[in-house]
This record gives structure tokens, sequence and C-alpha cells, in this order.
């Protein structure tokens, strides 16, 4: 008796499973349907189902396989998304980009910084600082248009020497007909890797940090 019972077990347990797996992938449609048939076949002959109960019925059964499609379809479209901006991400690795910031790098006598504009401007000054918060240039520039306009610096002081290569912040000041405007600075980085998070794609750009897809203003 003791060899039979375990067959028995396995008998029991393979059947249950397989109803279950049955129940699992039984249409939710079909499923009403059969309730829907089941209730008329047991209805009250002298209290029928009303037309209109039946219709309504019916009706949800559109609208349930209506938004099992739909989500089916939406399932694949953003499958489709994240694909498409995996593989875009991926080739931004190696290339520059403007990322909200204040910090300059001078290498070679040449350094980069971005402004971000709203509107255009009339007058618009840079205020390049040391690692003190010295300024040691100013850049007085004309009316600049609306959007990202990019600034580059030679490296001279205002004195006219050299300044040393390293790491420098900026301010930018903007005026439209005398009113002050505000000025988003962008700073210019590398995109060193890319890796998942939990709401997009991150990206290393060294000195930077590590910033979102979305802060991504403008790539070279």
């Amino acid at each position: 008796m003791s060899s039979i019972q375990p067959a028995s077990s396995q008998t029991a347990s393979s059947v249950t499973t397989g109803i279950t797996t049955k129940k699992n992938a039984e249409n939710p449609q079909d499923r009403f349907l059969k309730l829907l048939v089941t209730q008329m076949k047991n209805q009250d002959p002298l209290k029928p189902l009303d037309n209109a109960e039946v219709t309504s019925q019916l009706a949800q059964i559109s609208t349930v396989s209506g938004i099992d499609k739909l989500n089916s379809t939406l399932q694949l479209l953003t499958s489709d998304v994240e694909d498409s901006l995996s593989v875009e991400v991926t080739g931004m690795i190696g290339r520059s980009a403007f990322v909200p910031g204040a910090t300059i790098e001078l290498e070679g006598n040449s350094a980069v910084v971005g402004i971000e504009l709203a509107q255009p401007v009339d007058q618009l000054m840079v205020t390049i600082m040391d690692s003190s918060g010295i300024p040691v240039r100013r850049i007085e520039l004309g009316a600049q248009p609306t959007g990202i306009n990019t600034i580059a610096w030679d490296g001279k002081t205002d004195s006219g020497t050299d300044a040393a290569d390293g790491n420098y912040t900026f301010a930018v000041s903007a005026k439209q007909g005398g009113n002050d405007i505000k000025v988003n600075t962008l700073s210019l980085g590398v995109v060193n890797s890319v890796s998942p998070g939990e709401n997009g794609a991150l990206l290393d750009m060294g000195k930077l940090g590590i910033v979102s897809l979305s802060d991504i203003k403008q790539v070279f």
C-alpha cells in the first residue's frame, strides 16, 4: 500500500494542476458568456430576463474585451518605446552634452558654457569665477535669441593674461528692455556610461555627476 500511495498523490496533484492551469488560461470573455448563458437557462419562466438587462450585459462583455485588447496594445507600444530609447541612449556614450550646471573646465585656453533662454534678450553678460569665487573674466554679449546658446571662453582673464587650466564656475545675467530675464546655465560634459534607473536611463557624466536622460539639453 505504501508504494501505491505516492503515485496516487502525484496523479491527484497533476489533475489539480491541470484544472488550475485551464481555469487560469480561460478567457475572461468566455467565462462571462458562460455565466450569462447559465443565467438565461435557469431563469424563472414567469420572470424572464429583461431585454435591456441582456443588452446591458452583452455591452459589458464588449467593454471587457475592448479593455483587454487596449491594455495589450499599450504594453506593446510601451515596450517598443523603451527599446528605442535604450538604443538611442547607448549611442550617446562618448559624446558631449549640455546639462543644467554652472561649472566650466578650462583646458588649453579653451572652454565652453551654455545658456538657455525662454525669450530673446538684448543684453547678456557671463562672469567666470575661480575656485574662490573671485571673478576672473567678464564677457559682455549683445542680443541673444531664444533657446540654447553656446558661449566660448578663450582662457583670457580681464587683465589679458592666460588663466590656469582647471575648474571654474560661471554666472549669467540678462536683460530685455531694462528688465532682468531668467537664464538657465548649462555645463558641458562627456557621457561616460549609461545605466538603467527607476524612472529611465541614468547617464554618468564624470565630474558633472549622474544625470537623467531628461536633463540632457543638447548633444554634440
